[in-house]
Order: C-alpha cells, then structure tokens, then sequence
C-alpha cells in the first residue's frame, strides 16, 4: 500500500505468521496490520483530535539506519533491525482491539543520517496529527533524534503541552561531537528545546556507571536529568522512578535502547550490558507507561540482527512492542 503523504522511503511489506483462522479469537499481529485488515482502518480512520488516547490506531514505521553507531564507533547491522522486529512480532497472538498498521521505513543511505532524521520525524508528526499513537522501530539510538523530531514538530507539543523524554538504557547518550551519532541524541534534543525556550524534560532508567564517563555525569547533572542505576533497578525503585517522573509532564516519548537489558537476554545489540536491567522491571515500565494515559510516542532502538542469538533480542523487542501497543 502507498502512503503518498508520509515521507517514507520504503512501502510495508506483508507480514506473515501462523494461522490459526480468521477472526478475533484467533487474530495474530501480521494480521492485524496487513493491507486489507487493519492497515486502510488504523491510516485513514483517525481524527486529529481523537479523545481516547487508549483507543489511538497504532502505526509503526521503520526507521533502518546504523550510521549513527558507525560514527559512535559501535558494531554496525542495526539498519536490518526494523524487518527482524517485523518477524518476530508477526506470529504473536493479538489482544487488542485497536486497529493497527505499517507504514513502511526510512533508510537512511550513503551516511546521509540527518536527512533520514528529518524524513522520519515529518513522517511521526503526521501521522500523531492524525490521531495515531506511533511507535518508530530503529536502527541504532540515532532513532531517537529522528523521534524527537517528529514529537516536537507535533500539535501536542506544538500547542504547549509537557513533553518528557523517558530513556530506558544503560547509556546518557549525552556526548558532545562534532556529527550527530548514536551517542549524541539527547544533547541534540537538549539544545533543540533550549533554541525553542523550553528545558528537556529527561530521565534515564538504567544507567550503567561503569559506562558512562564522569564528563557525561556532569552533562546530565547540568542538564538536570534524573536517573536511576542499573543496580537501583528494582521493580519498585523504577515505579517510583518514573511515576514521580509523569506526575510533571503531559505527554511522553518513551524510547527503549535493548541495551538496558542484560546480555543473556539481549545479546544481539551494538553494547551488550554486563549487568543490565532485568526483564520483568523493564515490561513493568512499559505497562506503567501505557496505563498512565501519557505515551505519546515509543521507539525501540539498537537491535542488531547480525549478533543476535536464537533471535533472542528481536523476541524481547516484539514482546515490548506488543505491550506497548496493545
């Protein structure tokens, strides 16, 4: 199916998976987003001002780029990441009764990463000013940068609401180089706010000390970014984390870096943690997330296909994905 209006790069493809039968009760997520299902309802029925956040269509778009861990000196692969959480979402069981779909991917080609940034983060503006709730499957953590774009450039922020940034990853991702990279978004997004006189609202759950610099401490200390340990991660610690954390804000961009996770759990990304965050708190976190009322906005970043085991960090993403958007 085409999408004229959105600046993607790439149509969907079918998703495939098992079939059971046709039907609610036996629905699974390729057909929930296939054209002829859920695709034409979930792109076209949306109202700018639809009322019930839970009830938003869900889009997913693509976003295939690793130019921003090449130039963070990271193992590339994660551009192949989008089509892997695809497969790996397709044949989970689906729950929800909101519509969904795919509208396709940006490519980010010939190191061109800002340009890529732009096309997807126009495209996320229009469809959350549709009424959609989007959700963009990365690509390295350059994603983020791409999904602020199209969050700030939205009617929701746009018109003065809150916007906080809630990062679930081991990194701050705060550096200050020369070429934006996947360890530079969230400074990006720091002075961005600052040009359009606001101050981020940004929080990190799990940091890992050993991985991050005390030049990036002091970065996030400036910046005022709250955050929470990879060691402090119990499940109650997070959920006082981040509910304090959604008590000032109004909408959220939630983007997850599989790296929070530890390597046994999500072993194909371009850092794999030694410690990392359990499961349980992180899928705990997402269903905070969504029970509030606030997600905006979601994006999944840093998968990489070519150091994945038994597709064992494509799963966990799909898994999350599926919270997030039932």
């Amino acid at each position: 199916m085409d999408f004229p209006a959105l600046s993607v790069d790439a149509a969907p493809r079918p998703w495939t998976g098992r079939f059971d039968g046709d039907g609610a009760a036996h629905r699974r997520w390729w057909q929930a987003v296939n054209p002829g299902t859920g695709t034409t309802a979930a792109l076209h029925t949306a109202a700018p001002n639809t009322p019930a956040p839970a009830q938003r269509p869900a889009v997913i778009l693509g976003f295939c780029s690793d130019e921003g861990v090449r130039r963070n000196k990271g193992r590339t692969g994660a551009a192949a990441a989008p089509a892997a959480v695809r497969s790996a979402l397709g044949p989970l069981a689906y729950h929800s009764d909101r519509p969904a779909a795919d509208a396709g991917d940006v490519v980010v080609r010939d190191g061109e990463l800002e340009a890529g940034q732009a096309r997807a983060g126009l495209a996320v503006s229009a469809l959350l000013d549709r009424g959609h709730l989007t959700l963009l499957l990365g690509g390295g953590h350059e994603t983020a940068y791409a999904s602020y774009l199209g969050v700030a450039g939205s009617r929701a922020v746009r018109d003065g609401q809150r916007l906080g940034v809630l990062n679930l990853d081991a990194h701050f991702d705060l550096r200050d180089e020369a070429a934006p990279s996947s360890g530079t978004p969230f400074l990006q997004m720091a002075r961005a706010e600052a040009a359009a006189g606001r101050e981020l609202k940004y929080a990190v759950v799990g940091i890992s000390e050993p991985n991050n610099t005390r030049a990036l401490f002091s970065t996030a200390e400036e910046l005022g970014v709250r955050y929470l340990l990879d060691e402090d991660c119990t499940a109650g610690a997070a959920e006082a984390f981040v509910a304090d954390f959604l008590s000032g804000i109004d909408v959220l961009y939630l983007t997850i870096d599989l790296d929070v996770l530890p390597a046994a759990v999500a072993p194909g990304v371009s850092a794999p943690a030694a410690y990392g965050v359990p499961l349980p708190v992180i899928s705990a976190v997402c269903r905070q997330v969504v029970a509030s009322g606030k997600l905006l906005h979601a994006d999944v970043a840093e998968l990489n296909p070519a150091f994945d085991i038994d597709n064992r960090t494509a799963r966990v993403a799909a898994r999350l994905v599926s919270i997030l958007l039932g």
